[in-house]
């Protein structure tokens, strides 16, 4: 409850602010009507660019101090990716070609848990690959650990001899334009204890009145999140976290989290957005920024997807005994070219987009 009355405390404050210069722009347009002159036009416009850059700069100040600290100094730089990849190496190799031509990356891992080795054909493309990509004479390094069982528990296998202390966790077929990747990255060295990411989900409180008991809550997919501007984990299939998280998912998380994840096939993304929220106490970070899926299938289109997300949302609550998932409405957008940026809210975006509408629509007036 009070992490409600404090998100609708948030969105009440902000709603009055662009209220205001809401209200500001009505008064300009009325005054540019009856005189028809240029110069309100111009006032208007100045008016608005002026106020609304102070609304940028509380959002700026409100947000950087309410991120959460830093673990600790950062000694890496860049930072690896790491694909997890199952019978489709097209895939495989479109995506490590994308990604070593990215300037931040500096070692890509590749999670491999076939049955069959992968083949010394299949690891000299790919160095090939990613030597002819590389650029400014970097090296970068590439990576096959090559697992004994098939489990979705491998993707978050603990890596010792990793060079970066930031992970980009990716699918085999998720696309990251490099300019998107850059700037997440730099939003997550500004809070690397958070998961930040490309695609976000909400878990939802189920209506007490439904039949349905043995589960209170309801996993979001993306349109809720969208409608509502609300959520609470960030999917890894691209997103950013600090390594940390694999020596806990794989040595301190409660064995029947790993246990569950390989008898169902499933959900291992929501048990390090759980892992991660019972760290820090804290949400994730969700940017702004485009992903392509090149691949054409997945868990996620077959029956039922969405009910087995909804299970393992509440199978997991009941593990840990409480809900760590931290809601939020917090969105990270790129506000300048040397990837500064700040965090706005979903609901202040929409708020936006209806006050430029209204602007247009003043001015058509004219």
């Amino acid at each position: 409850m009070p992490l409600l009355m404090s998100i609708e405390g948030k969105q009440q404050q902000h709603r009055c602010k662009l209220n205001s210069i809401g209200r500001m722009v009505r008064l300009l347009a009325a005054g540019s009507n009856k005189s028809g002159g240029s110069k309100m036009r111009l006032l208007l416009l100045c008016s608005l660019s002026v106020s609304f850059s102070l609304f940028l700069v509380f959002l700026a100040t409100r947000t950087f101090s309410s991120l959460p600290p830093p673990l600790s100094p950062l000694p890496g730089k860049g930072y690896t990716v790491v694909i997890n990849t199952w019978k489709r190496n097209d895939l495989l190799r479109r995506t490590v070609a994308h990604y070593s031509s990215c300037a931040g990356v500096d070692s890509i891992h590749v999670v491999w848990s076939e049955p069959d080795l992968p083949q010394n054909s299949l690891i000299d493309s790919l160095k090939r690959l990613v030597r002819s990509k590389s650029k400014g004479g970097r090296e970068i390094e590439i990576k096959f650990d090559v697992n004994q069982e098939d489990s979705l528990n491998n993707r978050f296998k603990e890596m010792k001899d990793l060079r970066t202390d930031a992970i980009y966790s990716i699918d085999d077929d998720v696309i990251t334009p490099c300019s998107s990747l850059e700037f997440a990255y730099t939003v997550w060295n500004s809070a690397p204890s958070s998961m930040v990411g490309f695609v976000p989900r909400m878990h939802w409180l189920r209506d007490p009145t439904e039949n349905c008991m043995d589960e209170q809550y309801i996993y979001g997919e993306w349109r809720s999140v969208w409608w509502s501007g609300t959520y609470s984990m960030i999917l890894s299939k691209a997103a950013f976290f600090h390594k940390q998280y694999l020596a806990i998912y794989t040595n301190q998380m409660l064995p029947s989290i790993r246990d569950y994840v390989t008898k169902n096939r499933n959900c291992e993304d929501i048990a390090m957005s759980f892992l991660v929220a019972n760290v820090t106490g804290s949400p994730p970070i969700w940017v702004q920024g485009k992903i392509r899926e090149i691949g054409s299938t997945g868990i996620s289109s077959l029956g039922g997807h969405m009910a087995k997300r909804s299970k393992c949302v509440n199978d997991f609550a009941a593990i840990y005994g409480t809900m760590p998932l931290v809601p939020t409405i917090k969105l990270g957008i790129f506000i300048s070219s040397d990837l500064t940026w700040l965090v706005l809210t979903e609901l202040e975006a929409r708020y936006r987009q209806e006050f430029t509408i209204r602007l247009v629509y003043y001015l058509a007036k004219e």
